[in-house]
This record gives C-alpha cells, sequence and structure tokens, in this order.
C-alpha cells in the first residue's frame, strides 16, 4: 500500500464512523495498539490474529476499494500510519531491561515509574472508560479492560518479569476458616493472585490503602500474604507503609506497599528505599502563572465550608475544609468527599474577579482557590509533559485514584536491581 493510503492510528480512535460501522468492540483497540507496541520483541503472537481481524474489519469499510477478498497484506504496519506511537509523550524505552504488566493501571502511574527505569510494559489493563482516554493520550496504547472476565485474562503474555497492580481497595472481609486462595474469591485480589499463579511472574508489586493493614483486625491482610507465600510460592516481606511526602513530592500520602519474589530465586532478604532528605512544599508544584477565576471559591460556599467545619469543631472533631500554605505540605489528594476541599491554597495574583461559570454569589477576596488539575499531577509526580485530556472532574478523580509516581519508582528500582 502507497504511504499516502495508509490510515491514520488516531482515526481508529478519533472517528465516530468506526465505532458505528464495526460496533462496540471490548478488545478491538486494545488488541491493536497491544500488537503495535509488542510485534519486535516476540508478544506480538498475543495479538496478531486478534489484530487482523479486527483491522480486515475496518478496512472491509473504510477502504473497499482497496481491499480484496481475501485481504492480501503482510503485516498490519503496511496498512496503518503507525507515526502516532513514535509521537506519543512517554514512549517504551528502545532497549528494556526488563518486561512487567500494568493491572488497574488507571493512568499509568505505575508505568512512568517502571519505564523510567528501562521497563517494556507487554499488557495493561483498566475499566474506566475516561482513565483509558488519558492512558491512550500518553502511552498510545489501549487498555484492556475488566480484568476479572477470562477473555481479559486470555491476552496476557507468557514470561514477564514482574506484575504490577494498584488494585482497587474494596471493602471486603476474606477472613474465613482457612484463609487461604479460596477464601479470597469475589475480590479482585483473587484475579490478581490467580494471574500470579498462570504466569508465575519473578516479582510482584502491589500498592493498597493504608488501611488495609488493620482492616478486619489484620485478617485480611494475613491471608493475602498467606496466599502470596504459602499458596502461591513467594517471598514476602513484611508490606512497609510509604509516604508520598519522603520521596519528593509535598503530599501526605500513606499507602501500603506488598513486593515479592518468587522463591526459585531464593531471594531472602529485600530493604525498601530511604526516605528522601530533600524538602518538599506546595510551592515546588504551584502553577508559575495566575491560573482561570473557575478554581476560586465563590463566597457562598466558602462561607458554608467555615460553618461546616465550626460545627464540626464544636463537636470536638478534626473534619473540614483546609487551606494548605505555599511552605507546607498537601494533604493527600483524593477523588471523593472532601478531596478538593481539604487542599484548598491561597493566591493573590487574581485580578479580574468576574465568574467564568456559574456560582452562587460572588468570587471570595481572600484569594482561597481549589489547586488545578495540573497541581494534582505534580502531587502525584507526574511530569508536567503528561497529556490531562479530559474535563477537570475527570482528571480531580483520575489523580485522585493514582499512585505517587516518585515513592513507586524508589520502590521499583530496589525490585529490579535484585531481578535483574
Amino acid at each position: 500500500m502507497k504511504p499516502e493510503e495508509r490510515i491514520n492510528l488516531k482515526d481508529f480512535f478519533e472517528k465516530s464512523s468506526i465505532s458505528k460501522i464495526v460496533g462496540e468492540s471490548e478488545y478491538g483497540n486494545a488488541v491493536l495498539t497491544h500488537y503495535l507496541h509488542n510485534n519486535k520483541n516476540g508478544v506480538s503472537s498475543f495479538y496478531k490474529n486478534d489484530a487482523r481481524k479486527y483491522l480486515e474489519t475496518i478496512l472491509r469499510h473504510l477502504k473497499p476499494s482497496n481491499v480484496m477478498d481475501p485481504i492480501d497484506f503482510k503485516e498490519i504496519e503496511d496498512i496503518l500510519n503507525i507515526d502516532d506511537i513514535a509521537r506519543i509523550p512517554f514512549p517504551s524505552p528502545n532497549k528494556p531491561k526488563f518486561k512487567f504488566i500494568d493491572l488497574f493501571a488507571g493512568i499509568g502511574g505505575f508505568r512512568i515509574a517502571m519505564q523510567n527505569l528501562g521497563g517494556k510494559c507487554i499488557f495493561t489493563s483498566e475499566w474506566d472508560s475516561k482513565a483509558k482516554v488519558t492512558y491512550r493520550a500518553n502511552f498510545g496504547e489501549e487498555p484492556f479492560g475488566d480484568i476479572t472476565k477470562e477473555e481479559t485474562k486470555s491476552y496476557i503474555p507468557d514470561n514477564f518479569d514482574l506484575l504490577c497492580a494498584g488494585f482497587p481497595c474494596q471493602a471486603f472481609s476474606i477472613a474465613g476458616r482457612r484463609g487461604g486462595f479460596e477464601d479470597t474469591r469475589g475480590t479482585l485480589f483473587f484475579d490478581v493472585a490467580e494471574i500470579i499463579r498462570r504466569k508465575k511472574p519473578k516479582a510482584i508489586f502491589l500498592e493498597n490503602v493504608k488501611g488495609l493493614r488493620g482492616h478486619d483486625k489484620g485478617k485480611t491482610l494475613a491471608t493475602i500474604l498467606n496466599v502470596l507465600r504459602n499458596e502461591l510460592g513467594y517471598y514476602v516481606p513484611e508490606p512497609e507503609i510509604i509516604n508520598a511526602k519522603d520521596y519528593g513530592v509535598p503530599q501526605k500520602r500513606e499507602r501500603i506497599f506488598i513486593v515479592g519474589f518468587r522463591k526459585d530465586l531464593k531471594i531472602e532478604t529485600f530493604e525498601y528505599p530511604e526516605p528522601s532528605k530533600s524538602p518538599v512544599s506546595f510551592e515546588d508544584v504551584k502553577e508559575e502563572e495566575p491560573v482561570s477565576v473557575k478554581y476560586y471559591l465563590s463566597n457562598t460556599y466558602l462561607n458554608t465550608l467555615k460553618k461546616h467545619k465550626a460545627r464540626h469543631l464544636g463537636k470536638g472533631n478534626g473534619f473540614g475544609y483546609a487551606v494548605i500554605a505555599d511552605d507546607e505540605i498537601a494533604n493527600s489528594v483524593v477523588c471523593g468527599g472532601m478531596g478538593r476541599e481539604r487542599n484548598l491554597v491561597l493566591d493573590h495574583r487574581i485580578t479580574d474577579y468576574t465568574p467564568v461559570t456559574h456560582i452562587k454569589g460572588e468570587v471570595n477576596r481572600e484569594g482561597i482557590r481549589k489547586m488545578t488539575p495540573r497541581e494534582w499531577a505534580r502531587l502525584q509526580g507526574f511530569p508536567d509533559n503528561f497529556l490531562i485530556p479530559v474535563a477537570d472532574a475527570s482528571a480531580y478523580k483520575q489523580f485522585g485514584n493514582s499512585v505517587a509516581v516518585p515513592a513507586i519508582q524508589a520502590t521499583a528500582e530496589k525490585i529490579i536491581e535484585i531481578i535483574t
């Protein structure tokens, strides 16, 4: 096919006619982009046949005059203009040191950390459709969907080195009588454990909320560790509570890290990374230029927050909004409840107080505003070239659900030193 006749890869994602013609395909774009990312590293066999079938279906509608029956082409790259892959913000390393998979990937916090260390991602899954948009924009790859489905698991390649999973912190109780593999059924951890059992990676790296340690009086974590250690055969040192503020970002974000190594590797010790000595503060991530007035609270809403906090203080509770000074460290960014209101900031650089959105009352004159999505991204350690292609509401949710990249990377560096 002549170069000018090739189809731009972005057409598969941006033209609504594609989905109308082909119909909703849960795996089409994922299979195709995973093939394009892995067509030269020995992993393509897991994706190639289905990628061809998906491409053929689309080609018969987009370029019927150029398509014979059966379709005559040697490589998918002969049909697609894949220059888009090379222009993504975060391409895979040219000479990777290790291979990993990215489960419950969100917007790719684990992936950035691993790629910074020389890792090649060969499979990724994420069910949230808007998170997929952000992931695809930055990595040029569509994540597979629901990892609880057997069809999704069937696409996971063999022979990767590291399994990464920030599995969701759903409320579950798995303190059964045996406290083993069967007791985790019905939880997302079971799906992670099942993949570990089938694929037997050299190492695993799991992340969850701090509260997992004390959930169900410690029985939940004990069950998880029992499965990893005794039923799956991994050396798992005691999990560590890691605080993001100790690894270069000004955010108090405590998460539990669980690391494991396949026992046949005979690894008997693991040291979590030492905290960084570098001081951090919100000023390090604050927007350099004045931000839109839309981020400033209305005086009506600000007064409501003040009254709400006063009521809780009167009851002896500490709940309420918080204003972070430039020289302070932010509270944990979370996607629900008072997530944004717990991280308000002072910014007096605004000059035009004319509202640009529908608000009750006027814009407050105290200089109190919400952090921007880019500031949240920086609090999580995402570089400034990370694209944010979604609306603010989705962006806050995505960064709130993500991992703190520097803390992940510091720990992963220790893992990679051992397994490579």
